[in-house]
């Protein structure tokens, strides 16, 4: 379970201790990226009590989603692991829901489960409509550039058996924010590894601050169209 965080100090100590409480016995990589709330210091206490479940990576600095996913998937990739599992700090992710998504890739049923919070309906927790709106919008605006069969484009909460990352080339993954789950949404679907959605309940925080910026919604909407030129180019 790959967790990045950044000033989740008041999230950190319940996620993780409700990670380890799941009955699939998970083991949790938390990267940190330099976090001056103390968030590390959080991740330690509970490190304690799970010495060897529990590892944490920490960066000098705000480094970007993607690339903190990055890290942790070649560190899972360098270990003998086979379900590669994403999952946010900050409690929107229900850690009951984990069995849920490695399951059916451990029975062979799929190479990446998405937590979806749009497959059969929209099941989004204490969002303004603003921004449902524009998380909907980027998935039907996805799905139209790159004609991926999926509805969460952007979703972070995801198990992937470790023979799509070994697949994809980890070194031309570019994008950092919010495109980054789309671009390996894309790399997965284009490579012919089979996706599958399963429906989650999304819960917007109660603590702490969104990451959500203009720039962000910048990059992720010219990176499907880089990615669909790539493809169509066979630069992908």
């Amino acid at each position: 379970m790959i967790i990045p965080t950044y000033n989740e100090a008041h999230n950190i100590v319940e996620v993780l201790t409700r990670v380890m409480d799941q009955p699939e016995g998970l083991y949790a990589l938390i990267i940190d990226d330099g976090s001056p709330d103390g968030t590390a210091d959080g991740v330690r206490s509970v490190q304690q009590q799970y010495p060897d479940r529990i590892d944490l990576i920490e960066r000098p600095g705000k480094l970007g989603l993607g690339s903190a996913y990055i890290r942790g998937f070649r560190y899972a990739l360098e270990r003998d692991v086979t379900y590669i599992c994403e999952m946010d700090a900050d409690l929107s992710h229900d850690p009951d829901d984990l069995g849920d998504l490695i399951a059916p890739v451990q029975a062979d049923e799929a190479d990446l489960i998405i937590g979806s919070r749009y497959i059969g309906g929209v099941r989004v927790m204490n969002w303004p409509l603003s921004r449902l709106i524009l998380s909907y919008g980027a998935g039907l605006y996805t799905r139209a550039i790159t004609r991926m069969p999926i509805y969460d484009v952007t979703a972070g909460f995801k198990c992937f058996h470790r023979r799509v990352l070994e697949a994809i080339d980890l070194d031309r993954v570019t994008s950092n924010g919010y495109a980054f789950q789309v671009e390996m949404h894309y790399r997965t679907w284009r490579a012919g590894f089979r996706i599958k959605e399963v429906p989650i309940v999304f819960t917007e925080r109660t603590e702490g601050q969104s990451k959500m910026s203009g720039a962000i919604v910048r990059e992720a909407a010219w990176k499907v169209w880089e990615l669909r030129f790539r493809a169509l180019l066979g630069l992908l």
